[in-house]
């Protein structure tokens, strides 16, 4: 797929010479070395089911009252974060395809100017992504260890403050991400800050497991009250758990990318991962099409939601 731009310090090491560059093209002429030729038109439909998928997500919790809680205000965020990959591809594909068959002629400056503007959707999309999973945790992490205060916790101001905090902090740190992209500090900040919030996640995550194997051994001496709400708060650890695990596949060569980027341009392996960013670019657009599938399997008040949004049944 021959691309605008997108995410420029993905595609070329920039820290590498010219001189080196080629000599590492030399060491990686080899079949597996040559990356992989992924037509516009799967970008393009990949990008619409994505689309269409997180938009009901949108509409079914904003549909029904019963889904008006911080939770899903964080699902609907991070559903949000998944739409804007979708439409930064779709924009790009429409527009190559335009410039492939001749019907639009554009000049040099507009093109570097779609490049800044894919870019900034693709890494406010990242962080975004990222900030709301880890949010999502920690909301229920107190959900599970903190039940009897969970309202007077995560109130709906704290929500809405959360919420604007993330969206403002991921618009800020794209549009320098995108301005000093051929920094090597600003690059490390990313991967740092991905690391950090596996790391969070991870921990929470075991956390709330052990209390669930603690609760699991003395299930017996529980009343039934707390063991089914027990069993809700456990259902939606698991969610988050899959939630995580997909964003990590999807993602996780993305980051790879990042750190060989600064660790090893002119490697013949590392020159060889470069060229299979189109792979690395399908699995990102992937987990925009997962999100939404595990949502509506996971949850069956959202799943209800959904089929009435399908059925137009407003």
């Amino acid at each position: 797929m021959s691309t605008l731009a997108p995410l420029r310090l993905l595609r070329e090491p920039w820290n590498a010479s010219e001189g080196n560059q080629s000599n590492a093209t030399v060491g990686t002429g080899s079949a597996w070395c040559q990356g992989l030729d992924i037509p516009n038109e799967l970008f393009l439909a990949l990008g619409l089911v994505s689309l269409v998928e997180n938009l009901l997500v949108v509409a079914a919790i904003l549909k029904n009252r019963n889904l008006h809680s911080p939770t899903y205000y964080f699902i609907c965020c991070l559903a949000v974060s998944d739409m804007l990959v979708s439409i930064s591809n779709l924009v790009e594909t429409f527009f190559l395809l335009l410039l492939e068959h001749g019907v639009l002629v554009v000049r040099a400056s507009l093109v570097r100017h779609m490049d800044n503007i894919i870019d900034l959707l693709i890494c406010s999309s990242v962080v975004s992504s990222l900030s709301f999973l880890g949010v999502i945790a920690v909301d229920r992490y107190i959900t599970i260890f903190y039940a009897l205060r969970y309202h007077s916790i995560m109130t709906l101001q704290r929500a809405v403050a959360t919420m604007a905090s993330v969206w403002l902090a991921s618009t800020v740190s794209s549009t320098v991400f995108v301005t000093y992209y051929r920094n090597n500090a600003i690059l490390l900040c990313l991967i740092g800050f991905f690391l950090f919030m596996l790391v969070l996640m991870l921990v929470l995550y075991i956390h709330m497991f052990a209390l669930a194997r603690h609760h699991l051994r003395s299930i017996s001496s529980q009343q039934k009250q707390p063991t089914v709400y027990r069993s809700s708060s456990l259902k939606g650890a698991v969610t988050l758990t899959i939630l995580l695990g997909v964003f990590f596949i999807c993602w996780g060569p993305f980051f790879f990318h990042l750190i060989l980027i600064v660790t090893c341009p002119t490697n013949p392996f590392c020159t060889c991962f470069f060229s299979y960013f189109n792979l690395f670019h399908i699995l990102i657009i992937c987990n925009s099409v997962i999100d939404p599938l595990i949502y509506a399997f996971r949850s069956r008040e959202l799943r209800r939601t959904l089929r009435e949004v399908m059925l137009c049944s407003w």
